[in-house]
């Protein structure tokens, strides 16, 4: 008997769960999903809200391997980004899911009026990934999402995971996150930056000297203060604010060549880790960085000069002189143009007060607009690693 009466209460407990776990299977299984790859928020009239949901295609399953996906894009108008949300849900046959949501992009105009509501709301989403990408456009966000298509990878979902990584090795792009920017959005001691993106020069939102199948392309920084965008950095300011924040292993520029004042020299230069950051904030803020690097001739001629140490002495403090006023030219325009502290100074600022309420009463953010700075280069460049291994 007590067999028999266990054996009816395991299967009550098995009809219990599957009762209870039935609907919720359902309703998130795969195939009743539909994965959005990235989101474009333009603003509508009467202050309303465009938005555009980008979504992949799955090829046949006879097709080759080098055939692509086209994406499919749907574009609601609503008073919120949640209520466009509801309204594509309502339109779709299965139900939006944001986890595989790789980018976010704002166009200009809704980026300046602000972008804090639509920000939160994201985040608030526990299916958004705080590693997605934010990039400010500046042609409508949902012309970059219609304009995006990669040569390269046949998956645009592909291409928009690793898109960001040339920071590392061009300096010319950060990579910036929704995480990121919430972080920067709500410290005393930063500001929030994104992406600069736009479609490039042959349709006249981006100058570029790239031609090629993929009409976007994503050079610069967009430079907020709060949650509005004030101003935009290019390629060479932003080498600048990757190296002040250890983010860049290596980069291109172009220096006057000393021996020749019609040429110029490509130099590639890595930069050391011993990046050095003092602030003084006793009265208004002096902020002193020092930075090492180690550099090679990239553009040689078969001139040999190159190889003599006293020329390449010379070429050093010609690529520090170039690169201090680069340097200096980027921290000018970011606190005396734009008024953002958007490489974080305001962390090296806080550890000169005892308290939280000192730093807060020196007001941080409102004081780097009246910084000064003085910046000191030491540049090693050896001529090109070829010639150095052979």
């Amino acid at each position: 008997m007590k067999k028999w009466i266990r054996n009816i209460t395991i299967i009550a407990l098995i009809f219990v769960f599957i009762t209870a776990f039935s609907s919720s299977y359902s309703s998130l299984n795969i195939d009743n999903l539909t994965y959005v790859l990235a989101i474009g928020i333009d603003l509508a009239s009467n202050n309303e809200l465009e938005v555009s949901f980008q979504f992949s295609n799955p090829l046949p399953a006879e097709s080759s391997a080098s055939e692509k996906s086209t994406p499919i894009i749907n574009t609601v108008t609503a008073s919120s980004l949640s209520k466009a949300i509801n309204l594509v849900n309502g339109y779709q046959p299965r139900q939006l899911n944001l986890s595989h949501c790789k980018i976010i992009v704002f166009s200009e105009e809704i980026a300046q009026r602000g972008i804090s509501d639509e920000i939160y709301t994201l985040i608030n989403d526990t299916q958004v990934r705080p590693s997605s990408n934010i990039v400010v456009s500046k042609c409508n966000a949902k012309d970059y999402l219609e304009q995006t298509n990669p040569e390269i990878e046949n998956l645009i979902s592909r291409y928009y995971e690793i898109f960001a990584d040339s920071s590392r090795y061009t300096g010319h792009m950060p990579n910036a996150t929704i995480g990121d920017f919430l972080n920067s959005l709500i410290c005393n001691t930063c500001e929030p930056h994104a992406i600069l993106g736009g479609i490039n020069s042959n349709n006249g939102t981006n100058d570029s000297s790239v031609q090629g199948e993929n009409n976007v392309e994503n050079i610069g920084v967009a430079v907020f203060n709060n949650d509005q965008l004030v101003g935009e950095l290019n390629s060479y300011d932003t080498i600048c604010f990757l190296n002040l924040r250890n983010e860049v292993d290596r980069f291109l520029i172009s220096i006057p060549d000393p021996f020749d004042s019609n040429e110029t020299l490509d130099i590639y230069v890595t930069p050391k880790s011993n990046l050095k950051i003092k602030i003084d904030t006793s009265s208004s803020p002096y902020i002193d960085i020092k930075c090492d690097f180690t550099a090679q001739i990239y553009s040689m001629s078969n001139n040999s000069k190159y190889l003599s140490d006293n020329v390449l002495d010379t070429i050093s403090n010609s690529c520090n002189s170039y690169l201090e006023n680069m340097f200096l030219e980027y921290l000018y325009k970011t606190s005396k143009e734009f008024k953002s502290d958007i490489n974080g100074f305001g962390n090296f600022a806080a550890k000169n007060f005892l308290t939280i309420s000192e730093f807060e009463n020196y007001d941080w953010l409102n004081k780097y607009k009246d910084s000064f700075f003085n910046v000191e280069i030491n540049t090693s460049v050896k001529s090109g690693m070829l010639i150095l291994e052979t």
